[in-house]
């Protein structure tokens, strides 16, 4: 779709995008305004739009108006100028943070909030959502009529929604200040929006009004999504999914909306089942881009899509930070790296994303480049989540634990909903063995994103520590689902499996970890078509046959650990492990998709690879075992030379020197 685009497609884009960003300024959005306003910038230019800035042809023929802007329905048109100078009074309230005040200009004081005194704002929220699913035909009784009655006197749209939007954020910071301290007494819930009730009402009773009067097709699908953000809040993600399905049907260049139906899409499944439902425009394959990369999905098709994405938006950031992002899931940090390095020097004063930029950092131990990106965030912003979370992982990598929580705390502070700091913090308490603290921390990362595996794989390693294998299991599965093609998950669970004494099942998981660790040459003929396999995978899958006292295939394991110094084994060596997987077809055919294109990008690592790992301390354990088991059977000749070359790796010296010596005491007792 993308790749058809035309020359006129590329103006009425433009004319789009222009349209979504001053409309979600007017109503305050003001990210999803920054959203629209950037990629509209990196749109590809076209020779009889984009004029010579010297000419005079700007003056003598000025720019078409944008006929997005005008107002489709006349009715709307009439309110919107009547209301006008009302708008820029409550706008300007709004702008200096009077929420309350700002709704006031359009919505009486007799509209107030809810009564909390019988029940919870919660269970009247969920009874008032549930009440929309009960209305019958409006004579069903005064209370049903009163719930279709819109409370609200007759507003266009847009104040209407101004105003509404004013009374969710004043419930939301107040929400805020009751919370007070991070992880403190107060800040595990309890606290919620004493507006949402009074509000979902409103809203519930605004749409049946429209429906009964035939005029919901005349919706402009903001009102949809924030009654869609006031049923997530309440827990009712099913309805929410709807509503914000068809607020990007009425408004499909809202940003905003195609976000929060991103987070409500737990798994690739759901994200198949909405798509379904969606628009088909171009704003549908941003979104199945952004929902790939947050599930964790790097395919070849989610590849391809973002490369068309780009021959339209060549400048864009948003576009370019997704696939840094692919290529860090991939683990492929050299070249997220290079990608976030470029965007840092075209926009060094941006910060979007680059929490996540320092994350790779961390991980590849680059310490004085992350020191430059926390100068630069620092010198841009001091009070920003990113910045604080860029810091803190400066800190974290020099070991300065408590500073680290520190500025993790604070990027919680300046916004309770910032995924990459409940995380990292959970982290940081991990290192400083307060367990309790991280559980809690990584419980509150996984409610703000349940696609966060690493949340998910922290939970598993607190109650590793704390010896609860069962709740450790359950998380790690949670982790691995996420990531089938992570062996580090499937390890965690095999690990924990071992421990509750479940050795088939461990078996299992650990040649899964096998099988998504393992990748082929990009010409295994140069190499005899052989795989390479992590050592450790394999000797911990042979020491537990041994536990179930099946020598023969916990000897068979031994020797492909040893085989893995030379440059691995012949494929249908490797392949009788496969076969013994379960249901892993499809997380193996994405790995091998993955780890293919990650080893064109990184050949002399992969070569090093091919060329085996040469001796470590876990070859030379299997070594030794395998002398050992070669001299209980009688296969003197073996057990000397796995003896001779355990001399020679320095390892295990000793123990191989003993051998030697049986051996030598054996050939002279049968001599």
């Amino acid at each position: 779709m993308a790749s058809n685009f035309s020359e006129d497609n590329i103006k009425e884009l433009k004319y789009r995008l222009e349209a979504a960003a001053i409309q979600c300024s007017e109503r305050c959005l003001y990210q999803s305004a920054k959203w629209a306003a950037e990629i509209l910038d990196s749109i590809v230019p076209i020779d009889n739009y984009d004029t010579d800035p010297d000419s005079l042809m700007d003056v003598t023929d000025p720019r078409p108006q944008n006929p997005y802007l005008r107002a489709q329905d006349p009715v709307e048109a009439a309110l919107e100028a009547q209301e006008h100078h009302k708008y820029l009074l409550a706008k300007s309230y709004f702008d200096t943070r009077e929420y309350d005040r700002c709704a006031s200009v359009f919505l009486p004081p007799a509209i107030s909030p809810v009564s909390l005194s019988t029940s919870s704002p919660k269970s009247k929220l969920k009874s008032s959502l549930r009440n929309r699913k009960s209305q019958g035909s409006p004579h069903t009784g005064s209370k049903d009529n009163d719930l279709k009655r819109s409370p609200y006197p007759k507003l266009s749209q847009k104040s209407l929604f101004l105003a509404l939007y004013a009374k969710y954020l004043a419930g939301e910071k107040r929400k805020n200040e009751e919370t007070e301290m991070v992880l403190g007494p107060a800040d595990g819930g309890a606290t919620v929006n004493r507006e949402l009730p009074d509000l979902a009402r409103g809203l519930e009773g605004w749409f049946a009004e429209r429906q009964e009067k035939g005029v919901e097709d005349q919706n402009h699908g903001w009102l949809e999504y924030l009654y869609g953000v006031i049923l997530i809040k309440g827990r009712n993600e099913e309805e929410a999914r709807k509503w914000l399905i068809r607020s990007v049907h009425l408004n499909p260049f809202h940003w905003g909306a195609w976000q929060e139906l991103n987070d409500l899409l737990a798994s690739t499944e759901d994200l198949k089942q909405v798509v379904e439902h969606l628009p088909q425009n171009i704003m549908t394959l941003i979104f199945h881009v952004h929902c790939s990369q947050e599930l964790y999905q790097a395919t070849e098709d989610t590849y391809q899509t973002l490369s068309e994405l780009e021959n339209i938006f060549p400048t864009s950031a948003f576009l370019k930070t997704q696939r840094a992002l692919l290529y860090y899931h991939s683990k492929d940090f050299e070249e997220a790296s290079h990608i976030f390095t470029d965007i840092l020097i075209t926009s060094p004063h941006r910060l979007d994303s680059l929490d996540h930029y320092s994350n790779i950092l961390y991980v590849m131990g680059a310490r004085p480049q992350l020191a430059f990106v926390a100068q630069v965030a620092t010198a841009t912003d001091k009070f920003r989540p990113e910045t604080c979370c860029v810091v803190g992982n400066y800190y974290s990598l020099k070991s300065e634990h408590e500073k680290a929580v520190m500025y993790f705390r604070r990027a919680l502070t300046l916004d309770r909903n910032f995924l990459s700091a409940w995380t990292l913090m959970g982290h940081e308490y991990i290192e400083m063995k307060n367990t309790h603290a991280a559980i809690e921390s990584y419980r509150r990362a996984v409610d703000v994103n349940r696609k966060d595996y690493r949340a998910w794989y922290g939970l598993g390693q607190a109650y590793e520590v704390l010896d609860m294998s069962f709740y450790a299991l359950f998380y790690y599965q949670r982790a691995a689902a996420l990531r089938p093609y992570d062996p580090k998950m499937w390890q965690a669970v095999g690990s924990c499996y071992a421990k509750m004494g479940r050795i088939e099942q461990s078996i299992k998981a650990l040649k899964r970890a096998l099988v998504a660790g393992s990748y082929y040459a990009e010409d295994p003929s140069q190499h005899g078509g052989r795989k390479i396999l992590d050592p450790e995978t394999l000797y911990q899958i042979a020491t537990l046959y041994e536990r179930l006292e099946d020598e023969e295939e916990a000897a068979a394991y031994m020797e492909l650990t040893l085989q893995q110094e030379t440059g691995g084994q012949p494929d249908e060596v490797s392949d009788v492990s496969d076969s013994e997987i379960e249901d892993d077809q499809s997380a193996t055919a994405s790995t091998s998709g993955a780890n293919q294109r990650r080893a064109r990008r990184r050949p002399n690592d992969d070569e090093e690879a091919y060329h085996g790992t040469g001796p470590t301390a876990t070859t030379s354990k299997a070594r030794l075992w395998l002398a050992r088991w070669s001299l209980r059977h009688g296969d003197l000749e073996r057990a000397d030379q796995l003896a001779g070359e355990l001399c020679q790796d320095g390892v295990e010296v000793e123990e191989a020197k003993a051998l030697m010596r049986d051996v030598r005491a054996r050939r002279e007792a049968g001599a």
